[in-house]
């Protein structure tokens, strides 16, 4: 079968051998965060609605699965909000009563956590990611740009009200873009959320990609420290703003082998996905990096953009 809404698995440094399930269009985001890896977000709405079907998808994961391969989590996660898709409880449900054994990932930028119906979609997950970079209303809108009606207060409600209900564990992201939210009151109202919301653990994280933004920087290992030291005891530093972005030996692999395609052509993200196997998202991670390295150039043409070896 080939698959159109699994990519991976691939290896993440927070979750290990990762099997990727994308529930939306890329890029179709309730927030567009001047940080993203994944691009410019192009629909940004609140709208819950089954954006691609629910039971293809329900048919790609069973046939997956039914190899019993080797992963650590499958994760929902790829092109923007995985909350988004109205189906995300039953793709859920079905795994955990099909295929016990695997754990269940959620990624989210928490946006849609004050709707009951969301925190009960997720009850039978493993792990929930939610992020929340910012509680003051006016550095909340710099860096997540959020759909309207979308506030800080609201993602903050919404997360303290799912942290309360949730049986499984919760692991907040907090994502510093120097000068915006690494000042001593953002991090005081910060520290004063993560109490609230009381997660299992704090990951500080930081942008080792180029992200939406051009001008955002990433934060210094120092400054990264000196957070997850406000925010408590149970903050981890996961970003640490590397002078070359690190790879696992299995993530190298794909960047090789997308360059080495590269180098006998030209071609375009969606050209590579289906030549690769992967999500468009993943694919645009890993042409950022070779980028940023020098080993790729993007170029207009009249299909599009393409990427060559340069």
């Amino acid at each position: 079968m080939a698959y159109r809404y699994l990519f991976g698995p691939v290896p993440s440094r927070r979750l290990g051998r990762s099997l990727g399930i994308d529930l939306v269009p890329q890029k179709t985001c309730t927030f567009n965060c001047v940080y993203c890896e994944c691009g410019q977000t192009t629909n940004l709405t609140c709208e819950r609605r089954e954006y691609v079907p629910t039971d293809r998808v329900i048919a790609e994961v069973d046939d997956y699965l039914a190899t019993a391969p080797d992963l650590d989590y499958v994760t929902f996660a790829g092109s923007g909000e995985p909350t988004l898709h109205s189906g995300i409880g039953e793709v859920i449900a079905f795994i955990k009563d099909r295929y016990p054994r695997y754990r269940v990932a959620v990624l989210t930028g928490s946006a849609l956590l004050a709707d009951p119906a969301v925190r009960a979609a997720l009850m039978l997950a493993d792990l929930v990611v939610p992020s929340l970079d910012a509680i003051s209303e006016e550095v909340f809108l710099k860096l997540n740009r959020p759909s309207p009606g979308i506030t800080a207060g609201r993602v903050l409600a919404g997360l303290t009200a799912f942290s309360r209900e949730f049986p499984g564990e919760v692991w907040l992201e907090v994502f510093i873009v120097p000068g915006q939210n690494d000042t001593e009151e953002e991090l005081l109202l910060l520290r004063d959320a993560v109490a609230a919301i009381g997660p299992d653990r704090v990951q500080v994280n930081t942008l080792d990609r180029p992200g939406t933004d051009i001008r955002v920087r990433p934060a210094s290992p120092r400054t990264l420290e000196r957070v997850a030291a406000v925010l408590g005891g149970n903050a981890e530093v996961i970003g640490a703003a590397p002078d070359e972005p690190a790879m696992v030996p299995e993530a190298r692999e794909v960047a090789d082998t997308l360059l080495a395609t590269l180098r006998r052509r030209p071609c375009t993200v969606t050209d590579l996905a289906r030549i690769s196997g992967l999500r468009p998202a993943e694919v645009t991670k890993y042409l950022r990096i070779l980028e940023e390295r020098g080993a790729v150039e993007p170029v207009r043409e009249e299909r599009g953009v393409f990427y060559r070896a340069t």
